[in-house]
């Protein structure tokens, strides 16, 4: 089973750039997107009905910001929207699905650069997820959680970390962050298996930093440790185009458990 996240920074705008046939021609199992900046009543036929996909949208009232979506080939026992805290999920942020043998997240984690107050929201909502995954880990669930963290884990994780030091994004209270949710029970895939490999998959627009590859490591399948049995790759696709950021895969064994 593959499982695709992607930030594509506006549904409508990458459609536009060949995202259905990229879809059609690459055929995830499984595929999330952050950051749809659409309700579903904005979007066309051609997106919501994707040929033998289900698809899901989650989405806040604000128009034109923020929302998730989810094509997946096997249709889930059952899809949330949020996680029960109206705080974060008025933003509409996380699909949840679960499928026979996992519980898949997908979540587009806040940007804390606007302000000190969007900061701590996005502290907060980490915390809460936290909660949350902890709360499914201990009543038997296995979890991949997966998305745009908005956060670079290790100086490994970015092209200029002295630079960006004091950035949200990579400010010690964030980093410490995804440092408490590894020690809570929770694999970085990537870095499972690539612990000293230098890729990223998100560029700025600004200053050709894609060609020059000054990037950010900050879209993650991160799973619960009782899940790490099942995962056999992680990859990130950096020559696939349409947005700042690039998909990232994580490879399960068995396609068959999630059916």
């Amino acid at each position: 089973m593959r499982i695709y996240s992607w930030n594509v920074n506006g549904i409508r705008a990458i459609q536009k750039k060949g995202f259905v046939d990229w879809v059609l021609e690459e055929q995830p199992d499984i595929l999330c997107l952050q950051e749809t900046k659409a309700h579903p009543v904005q979007l066309d036929d051609e997106l919501i009905n994707i040929q033998g996909y289900h698809s899901y949208w989650n989405h806040p009232e604000r128009k034109g910001y923020s929302g998730v979506a989810l094509y997946t080939k096997v249709e889930p026992k059952s899809v949330e929207y949020g996680i029960g805290v109206d705080v974060f999920d008025d933003e509409g942020r996380i699909i949840v699905a679960e499928y026979d043998d996992f519980i898949l997240l997908n979540i587009y984690f806040p940007n804390g650069q606007m302000n000190d107050e969007r900061l701590k929201f996005k502290l907060d909502f980490y915390d809460e997820v936290l909660d949350y995954c902890n709360e499914r880990v201990k009543a038997g669930d296995r979890l991949v959680i997966c998305g745009d963290y908005n956060t670079a884990h290790r100086e490994i994780d970015l092209k200029n970390p002295k630079s960006n030091e004091k950035r949200s994004g990579f400010l010690p209270i964030e980093r410490a962050w995804i440092d408490k949710f590894i020690q809570n029970g929770y694999t970085d895939t990537f870095r499972h298996f690539y612990p000293d490999t230098v890729k990223y998959s998100w560029w700025s627009y600004r200053f050709k930093a894609r060609e020059q590859n000054i990037g950010w490591r900050i879209d993650y399948h991160f799973v619960s440790d009782n899940m790490l049995d099942s995962v056999k790759d992680a990859i990130i696709l950096n020559d696939v185009m349409g947005s700042d950021h690039c998909p990232v895969v994580l490879l399960l064994d068995d396609p068959d458990k999630a059916s």
